[in-house]
């Protein structure tokens, strides 16, 4: 690639000629801030903190979006430059909602940490603030208008990475803000609660909707017996809220705390994940040797759910009828759990910790009620997790590991370990139904073909002679392509996964907030990823159909994978909503089904 020379603080440089200013200070580690500022997604140069001074340009220029050229002479820490971003910030400052001491992101907010960073004491300007309404009649997010500072980032996130596009900036001048059209609220839109927007929002604009009061009124009601489970990919990111780095795995220590925090069981939804491959296996083979709706696609991310409900009615058919593992997980507690142990199932309440946002409108559905009573009660976000756990004071970092509760619903699989990466369900599911077609056990189980971040991903597998053509993909926008690709007839494949998120649950919206700056040099994808993988190679049992006590459950109460029981309390049905319904919020207009029945408007 050809490259040009150019001089950054009288260091001399040399980099490829697509480089910005930013990129380029990043290679010989001089640290310009940003705030507007993210990686291939928010290249604006919107909030100007990121300012520079280039020799012989006209005023100070916005590093983020600068491209280099040859013998350029750049000053990112002079007098000038200084005062120019310090201004900046307390322009933004001015009439900001500055809280700090109540905000949800006290503490791990950029804005934050920038005005500490320029030592800023004082704002010298006194701002008009805007009086915002917050929005939280959606069961996943609020939006805060009034801790907006229009950098952009969460309307390119929803638009260009997501492809939905709920978010835009609306009014004009003071009156800006990033709202949906008409400031509808986020309940009346057809948004997916991926969350991504959380993530993306460098204040606290956009947060999930907690839950932590509720759960902790639970656990001390002497009249619940609370259980909790947790999905494969919070053990990858945990640890991140407590200083460790990105992917450390954290499991022991993670069932360590929740035993603390006083939960009655604490459970790993990878069980779950090992029962959604039974099921969601049996069902793909059943599909395929008996003429079913092909191409089948898989239903655990509730926010691909919602998009496909949304924008894709006519392939609602085409997806699995299998709940995602956390609610079957919750569905088998509240019955073979409840009968074991002498249970009365309302006095059961069932604590989900999950990386995503959409779980906790998922488990609101009315169709998530396979015993009678909800199957999860609550839905806790990792970030929430690590705010319970630090308001109960466990010094998580000194933790010896400690192992799930190991009875009933103890077991779990490397299969379901890697449910948290994109393609992992692909790939558990191919395990077992790779068997299941073989009539033999199989040496060779890892399918590299399905692993990685390339949004889309296709394979072609020979199996017990049968030919499957499958494909994955991440995040809605590579979701919409694939589906695009069938509907032109461009492709034909027999199973698909898609997961809401970029990277999978690993990258979900409940997932720990990274700076911006720490996405440039590292891609939290892969290296939340590489923890479940790891995690995988090590356990006894690494394909789901192994597990003891999914063999037990089945031989006990289910009967056998599809069978009426499992269908009763694991399998569910989806709904065409319309995408701008009238009415009041949460009261989603739907279709009945092909019955005439089950509408839940």
């Amino acid at each position: 690639m050809e490259k040009v020379s150019l001089t950054i603080d009288n260091i001399h440089v040399e980099v490829p000629k697509n480089y910005t200013i930013l990129e380029a200070a990043k290679t010989v580690g001089i640290d310009i801030p940003t705030l507007c500022y993210m990686k291939e997604i928010n290249e604006v140069g919107a909030c100007r903190v990121c300012l520079v001074e280039v020799k012989g340009a006209r005023g100070l220029q916005a590093s983020c979006v600068h491209p280099v050229s040859e013998g350029m002479v750049i000053k990112t820490n002079n007098k000038k430059v200084r005062d120019a971003r310090k201004a900046t910030v307390e322009l933004i400052l001015s009439n900001h909602n500055r809280e700090c001491l109540t905000c949800f992101r006290n503490k791990n907010c950029e804005l934050q940490s920038l005005s500490e960073s320029l030592n800023i004491s004082e704002i010298p300007f006194d701002g008009i603030k805007a009086v915002a309404e917050i929005d939280d009649k959606s069961h996943s997010i609020v939006r805060d208008p009034s801790k907006c500072i229009l950098c952009g980032r969460c309307v390119n996130v929803c638009k260009n990475v997501q492809g939905i596009g709920i978010l835009e900036f609306t009014n004009r001048g003071f009156n800006t803000e990033v709202s949906p059209a008409f400031n509808w609220s986020m309940a009346d839109t057809p948004c997916v609660y991926c969350g991504q927007c959380i993530v993306a929002c460098p204040v606290a604009a956009l947060r999930e909707k907690e839950d932590i009061d509720r759960v902790w009124d639970a656990i001390e009601d002497p009249n619940l017996h609370v259980v909790v489970q947790t999905a494969p990919a919070v053990r990858a990111a945990l640890g991140e809220e407590f200083g460790l780095p990105i992917g450390t795995r954290v499991t022991g220590k993670m069932v360590a705390a929740l035993k603390r925090l006083g939960f009655n069981k604490v459970y790993d939804t990878n069980f779950g994940a090992d029962l959604t491959i039974l099921e969601e296996g049996t069902e793909l083979l059943d599909r395929i040797q008996n003429g079913g709706k092909l191409p089948m696609i898989t239903s655990c991310s509730p926010g691909w759910i919602r998009y496909c409900e949304f924008n894709y009615p006519e392939f609602l058919e085409n997806l699995s009828t299998c709940k995602s593992p956390h609610q079957m997980m919750g569905a088998i507690i509240k019955s073979y759990y409840a009968k074991i142990n002498n249970i009365d199932p309302k006095n059961i309440f069932v604590v989900s910790i999950m990386p995503c946002t959409s779980k906790k409108t998922e488990s609101a559905r009315p169709e998530m009620k396979g015993t009678g009573y909800e199957d999860v009660d609550a839905v806790l976000t990792t970030r929430e997790l690590a705010k319970m756990i630090k308001q109960a004071r466990i010094e998580f970092l000194k933790l010896s590991d400690e192992k799930f509760d190991q009875d009933l619903l103890g077991e779990y699989t490397g299969a379901g370990v890697i449910f948290g990466a994109t393609g992992g369900v692909m790939e558990a599911a191919l395990r077992t139904v790779a068997e299941i077609l073989e009539g033999k056990s199989l040496e060779n189980i890892e399918y590299n073909a399905v692993r990685g971040i390339d949004g889309i991903k296709e394979a072609t597998l020979t199996l017990g002679g049968i030919e499957v053509k499958v494909a994955v993909a991440h995040g809605t926008a590579s979701a919409k392509k694939v589906l695009e690709m069938i509907k032109s007839g461009e492709k034909n494949y027999h199973f698909i996964e898609v997961m809401g998120c970029s990277g999978g649950c690993v990258t979900g919206g409940g997932q720990p907030q990274v700076c911006s700056k720490i996405v440039m040099d590292v891609d939290i994808r892969v290296e939340r990823a590489k923890a479940l993988y790891e995690e995988d190679r090590v356990m006894e049992y690494r394909k789901s159909h192994e597990n003891p006590m999914i063999k037990k459950l089945y031989d006990e109460y289910l009967g056998k994978p599809n069978g009426h029981k499992a269908h009763e309390l694991l399998h569910t049905h989806y709904v065409a909503r319309e995408k701008f319904p009238t009415g009041n919020s949460e009261k989603e207009s739907c279709k009945k089904d092909a019955s005439g029945k089950n509408c839940h408007c």
